[in-house]
């Protein structure tokens, strides 16, 4: 295909895949006409039940589906780049799990905010992975990958403390939200979200460029005027920022944000100017086409995580297969 048509399908694409979604739904109630009319200037239903399920159900999960999915895929792009490892995500960094461990604090204590908890938690699983992979100023990928596990069997595991101290109220809603759904997504958790994310985004957008020369190492980096210490830090606090709030209001989407950047780069090449705004458009696209499957393919919902951790593992061991990693690294 050629170029030129592929980035126009790319920003085409969320276009018709968020207007289908909204034809998605269990109700039976509403009807293919019911939603041009309601989405038509002008046009008012009457009844009220209609509109509520369409545009406040239906239209706020698909919006906080998508900017998750674009916010994942950006973050695992940038966390490549500065890292320059191809099979780093906030997952295998072990940030998914940090989040969560801080999201289940924050949802059992009053005093703490849900977001704040996932932020400081989630920043604090990438750098323990950093920090135990890190030998003599150098992160190989297998270091990165075997430190990666162990921060998610840390915080896995303090995750399991906060279950057992939980009251059976609590503890049902943890467990349904660690894996990944999108289930009781609304307009106070899309508002509670968008903002974080929109901020970690703007960040990524506006330093989309340094991810390039980040990319040929630090010393080159420093030789073209740039301080890679301090870009690595902004980067990687716009990425938690916003991969934690997304990951506050939809739990573990595991390896999502491995599987999208590399599908970019296979499509557009390794240029990150781009890469950003792609992965934001084909990543949140692809995680609504995967949302529309998980709360349609049965007579219930299943958990969107399960899909994305189907889809994510044996791509991770293709990466594993082509990248010939051994013991030397």
């Amino acid at each position: 295909m050629n170029r030129n048509y592929k980035i126009w399908a790319v920003f085409i694409l969320p276009f018709p895949v968020l207007f289908g979604s909204l034809f998605i739904g269990a109700s039976e109630r509403v009807a293919f006409h019911d939603v041009f009319s309601i989405l038509l200037p002008g046009n008012r239903l009457a009844d009220p039940l209609i509109r509520t399920i369409i545009l406040d159900i239906r239209l706020p999960r698909i919006l906080l589906v998508f900017f998750t999915g674009g916010i994942l895929s950006v973050s695992g792009a940038a966390l490549q780049a500065i890292f320059r490892n191809p099979l780093v995500d906030p997952y295998i960094l072990g940030l998914s799990s940090g989040a969560a461990f801080g999201a289940a604090l924050g949802l059992t204590t009053a005093f703490l905010p849900v977001q704040l908890a996932a932020f400081i938690f989630g920043l604090v699983a990438v750098g323990l992975s950093h920090f135990m992979a890190r030998k003599n100023g150098q992160v190989s990928i297998i270091s990165l990958i075997l430190a990666g596990i162990i921060t998610n069997g840390i915080f896995t595991a303090l995750l399991t403390i906060v279950q057992i101290w939980s009251d059976p109220f609590k503890l049902q809603s943890i467990v349904h939200w660690i894996m990944g759904n999108f289930q009781n997504a609304d307009w106070d958790k899309f508002t509670l979200a968008i903002f974080p994310v929109v901020a970690g985004l703007i960040i990524l957008f506006l330093l989309r460029w340094k991810l390039n020369v980040l990319a040929l190492g630090d010393e080159e980096a420093a030789s073209s005027g740039l301080n890679p210490t301090r870009l690595k830090i902004w980067i990687l606090l716009a990425a938690t920022l916003a991969s934690s709030a997304a990951i506050a209001v939809s739990g573990i989407i595991g390896l999502y944000g491995l599987v999208i950047p590399h599908v970019v780069r296979m499509l557009f090449g390794v240029d990150n100017q781009r890469a950003v705004l792609y992965n934001l458009l084909i990543g949140g696209s692809f995680l609504v086409l995967i949302d529309n499957i998980s709360r349609s393919v049965a007579g219930y919902e299943i958990p969107i995580g399960v899909f994305t951790m189907l889809i994510g593992a044996p791509f991770f061991i293709w990466l594993l297969k082509k990248s010939n990693i051994g013991w030397q690294q």
